[in-house]
C-alpha cells in the first residue's frame, strides 16, 4: 500500500474513534503545551524593540476642551456650527505631517494629482475655510478641465465668495455650451450673475434668444445682476469717450432691462419665466422698468407671486415712481400682496409711507408685521419705536420679534439701546430674543456692553445652555472692542475648540498684535488640530505678522 494510501486510512481511523476518546486526546495534549504557551507570555516583552516603545504614544487629535464643548449651533435650526471649527471633511491625523509635508503642499497635491471626487471635497473644504490660497491654481485647473465635478465646484465656490478671475472661462463655457457638461454650464452661469460680470451680458443675452429651456431660468437671474454690474465693451468705450464708469453702467443696465422688457412681451416666456424676469429687472436697477413693474402691482387680476416680485423690485430700484403703486397695493385683499407692499416701503420717504409702515403692524397677518418691521428699520422711523418695542416683547411669532429687534438696532438711538439692553439682560426671555439683542448692542455699543455679554457667556457655560452659549459664542466673533481683549487672551490660552476659534475672531477683528506671541503655540498642528493651526497661521498673516510655528 502506497504512503499517501496509509495515510488516509489512518484519518479514517482518527475520525472513527468515539468523541469521547478525542475530547480527552486534545485536552491531555493541550495541558501539555501550557508551560510553552506561558514561557511565551513571559519572554515577549525582552524582544520588544527598546526604541519603538519609546517612541510610541496617543495620535494626538484635536486640543482638549478645559470646559464642556458646544455641540452645533443648534439655537437657529438652521445654521451649521461655526466656519472655523474642525470638520471631519478637513481634520487629518497629525501623522500626515511629517518631513516638512505641509498641508499647503498636500492640498496643492491634490489639486495636480487627486480624483474629482478628492478635489471636490478639497474645495468645500476651501470653501468652509474661506480662505484663498490656492485661487491661482484653483483658475489654472478651471482653463484646462471640462470635467464637470471639478469645474462646476470651482465656479460655485468662487461664486458663492465673490471672487473674480473666471469670467472669461466661464463666458467660454456658455459659448460652448454643447461641448460642456450641463451641471458646468449651470454653474458658469451662476458665477457670472453673482460677480456682476458686465462683459457677460452678450453671451447672456444670446443663450436667452436660443431659447434652451434648461439653461433660460438661471441665464435670466444672472443677465439681471450682470447687467448691472462693471466691465463689458460698453464701459471701456464709455470711458474712452470721455464719459463717467457710472454713465456706463446705468446705459447697460437701461438697455437689459430694455432686453428683458422685449423678452417678457415678445419671446412667449412661461410663468416661471416671467416671474424670473421681473426679479431681474430689479437687479439691473433701471428705472425705465418702473413703469412696467407698476402696472403688475396695481393689476388686481395679475397672479401673486408676480405681483410680489414687482414690489420687491421696484423697492431695489427706489424710484419714487414706484412709490403710489406700492402704497396702493399697502390696502390689498391679498395678505401675501400687503405684506410685501409693506417691507417695499422701505427705501421711500413721505407721510404716506410713514403712516402705512405703522398701519402694517396692526395687520393680523404676521407676514406684514415682518415687512413693516423691515421697513422701519431700512428708515430708521423713530415713529416706530413703541410697535417695536411691544412686537419685540410680545408677538407671539418668533421670527416678527426677530424684525422687531433688528430694526431697533437699524434706529441705533438711546431709546432702543435702552430697549435692547433690557432684552438682553432679562434672563426670563428667550434664548432667541437675548442673542439678538445682544448682536445689535454689540453691533452699536461694543465698549459698552461688551463686558456684559461676556458674563452671559460664562454664566450660560456654567450653567451647560448649549444653545444660549453656542448663540453668544456667535455674535462675538464679529464683535469690535478693545474691552474684549481680556476674553481673547483667556480663550486663546485655555479654552476650548470653539473658545480659541473665537479667541482668533476677536485678535483678528480688533487688530490685537500684542497677543501674537498667545496665538503662535497655536501653529501646532498635531497639538491643536489642522483647524485651529490653520486659522492661527491666517491670523497672523492678516495681522502682518510672523506665522512660522
Amino acid at each position: 500500500m502506497r504512503n499517501e494510501e496509509l495515510v488516509i486510512v489512518e484519518m479514517i481511523k482518527d475520525f472513527s474513534v468515539p468523541r469521547t476518546k478525542s475530547l480527552m486526546c486534545f485536552c491531555e495534549r493541550l495541558f501539555r503545551a501550557l508551560p510553552l504557551f506561558f514561557a511565551l507570555f513571559l519572554l515577549q516583552p525582552l524582544w520588544a524593540d527598546d526604541n519603538s516603545v519609546q517612541d510610541a504614544g496617543p495620535v494626538p487629535t484635536e486640543a482638549a476642551s478645559s470646559g464642556p464643548l458646544p455641540q452645533d449651533a443648534d439655537f437657529f435650526p438652521d445654521e451649521a456650527p461655526p466656519p472655523d471649527t474642525a470638520s471631519p471633511s478637513e481634520t487629518a491625523p497629525a501623522a500626515a505631517v511629517q518631513g516638512g509635508n505641509t498641508i499647503e503642499k498636500q492640498r496643492r497635491d491634490t489639486l495636480r494629482f487627486g480624483t474629482e471626487t478628492e478635489i471636490a471635497n478639497l474645495i468645500q473644504t476651501l470653501k468652509d475655510e474661506k480662505v484663498s490660497y490656492l485661487d491661482k491654481d484653483l483658475i489654472d485647473i478651471a482653463q484646462n478641465t471640462r470635467n464637470r465635478n471639478i469645474l462646476a465646484g470651482i465656479f460655485s465656490f468662487f461664486g458663492d465668495m465673490g471672487k473674480t478671475g473666471l469670467e472669461d472661462r466661464a463666458i467660454r463655457a456658455v459659448a460652448e455650451r454643447d461641448q460642456e457638461a450641463n451641471e458646468s454650464v449651470a454653474a458658469a452661469i451662476d458665477y457670472l450673475g453673482k460677480v456682476k460680470a458686465g462683459g457677460a451680458v452678450d453671451c447672456l443675452e444670446e443663450l436667452i434668444n436660443s431659447g434652451e429651456s434648461r439653461f433660460l431660468n438661471a441665464a435670466i437671474r444672472a443677465l439681471g445682476r450682470a447687467g448691472a454690474g462693471q466691465g463689458g465693451t460698453q464701459q471701456s468705450d464709455a470711458k474712452g469717450s470721455g464719459d463717467s464708469g457710472t454713465d456706463a453702467g446705468t446705459d447697460r443696465a437701461d438697455k437689459t432691462a430694455s432686453f428683458l422688457l422685449d423678452y417678457y412681451n415678445n419671446g412667449n416666456p412661461s410663468d416661471d419665466n416671467k416671474r424670473e424676469i421681473v426679479v431681474a429687472l430689479g437687479e439691473t436697477g433701471s428705472k425705465a422698468a418702473v413703469s412696467f413693474l407698476a402696472g403688475l402691482v396695481t393689476n388686481s387680476e395679475e397672479r401673486t407671486v408676480l405681483r410680489m416680485a414687482a414690489l420687491d423690485a421696484i423697492a431695489k430700484i427706489d424710484d419714487p415712481a414706484g412709490l403710489d403703486a406700492v402704497v396702493e397695493a399697502v390696502s390689498s385683499t391679498d395678505p401675501n400682496v400687503r405684506s410685501s407692499a409693506v417691507a417695499a416701503l422701505g427705501p421711500f420717504s413721505g407721510e404716506a409711507a410713514d403712516n402705512a409702515i405703522l398701519e402694517g403692524f396692526r395687520d393680523s397677518y404676521y407676514r406684514t408685521r415682518i415687512g413693516s418691521a423691515q421697513a422701519a428699520g431700512k428708515r430708521k422711523l423713530v415713529s416706530a419705536i413703541p410697535y417695536l418695542q411691544y412686537r419685540a416683547a410680545n408677538d407671539d411669532v418668533p421670527s416678527v420679534k426677530d424684525e422687531a429687534i433688528r430694526a431697533l438696532g437699524a434706529i441705533n438711538n438711546d431709546d432702543t439701546t435702552s430697549i435692547l439692553a433690557s432684552l438682553f439682560s432679562e434672563r426670563k426671555n428667550s434664548d432667541r430674543v437675548r442673542v439678538l439683542a445682544a448682536d445689535m448692542l454689540l453691533q452699536n455699543a461694543a465698549d459698552k456692553y461688551g463686558k456684559q455679554v461676556e458674563i452671559e457667556l460664562e454664566e450660560a457655560r456654567s450653567k451647560k445652555q448649549t444653545a444660549l452659549y453656542n448663540g453668544f459664542i456667535r455674535v462675538l466673533t464679529t464683535a469690535k472692542s478693545d474691552s474684549l481683549k481680556d476674553l481673547a487672551r483667556r480663550y486663546i490660552s485655555g479654552g476650548s475648540v470653539i473658545e480659541k476659534s473665537l479667541a482668533l475672531d476677536l485678535i483678528l477683528n480688533n487688530q490685537f498684535s500684542d497677543l501674537a506671541d498667545q496665538v503662535r503655540p497655536l501653529l501646532d498642528e498635531q497639538k491643536n488640530g489642522v483647524s485651529i493651526a490653520r486659522k492661527a497661521k491666517n491670523t497672523l498673516e492678516k495681522l502682518g505678522l510672523d506665522s512660522t510655528p
